[in-house]
C-alpha cells in the first residue's frame, strides 16, 4: 500500500498550485468508515516536518497550520478517490517538500479492513520570482 504526490512545481509568490495524493492499494474513501485521517506536512530546507493540514474521513473535518489559514484548502475528490492541497496567495515561506500521509484505518484492495501508516515520497513545491 502507498500513497504518491503530484502536482509540485514552481510558482511565483501570490500564485496558486494544486497538490494531489492518490492511494494504491487502499481506496481513500473506505477510510470514512472509521474516521482516518489524510494529512498535507511539509519540510523546509534545514527544518523539521511540520503538518500543515489535516481532514478526518467520513464527517471532512479539517484543521490548518496557522501560517496557512485562509490561503490553502485540504478536500476530497471523490470521484477520483483523492486527496487534493489546493495553495492560493503562494508565499517564499511556502516552499518545502510536501508530504501526504495516511493514518486510520481502511479498505485494502483484497477487502481487508486494516490500520494503516502511509507517507508519500514527498513532491517539490518551490515559490519564487
Amino acid at each position: 500500500v502507498q500513497v504518491v504526490e503530484s502536482g509540485g512545481g514552481l510558482v511565483q509568490p501570490g500564485g496558486s498550485l494544486r497538490l494531489f495524493c492518490a492511494a494504491s492499494g487502499f481506496t481513500i474513501s473506505s477510510g470514512r468508515i472509521n474516521g482516518a485521517t489524510m494529512s498535507w506536512y511539509r519540510q523546509a530546507p534545514g527544518k523539521e516536518r511540520e503538518l500543515v493540514a489535516i481532514i478526518v474521513l467520513g464527517v471532512d473535518s479539517t484543521n490548518y497550520e496557522d501560517s496557512v489559514k485562509g490561503r490553502f484548502t485540504i478536500f476530497r475528490d471523490e470521484i477520483k478517490d483523492t486527496v487534493n492541497l489546493q495553495m492560493n496567495g503562494m508565499e517564499p515561506d511556502d516552499t518545502a517538500v510536501y508530504y501526504c500521509n495516511a493514518r486510520g484505518t481502511y479498505r485494502d484492495d483484497q477487502g481487508h479492513y486494516r490500520y494503516l501508516e502511509v507517507w508519500g515520497q514527498g513532491t517539490l513545491v518551490t515559490v519564487s520570482s
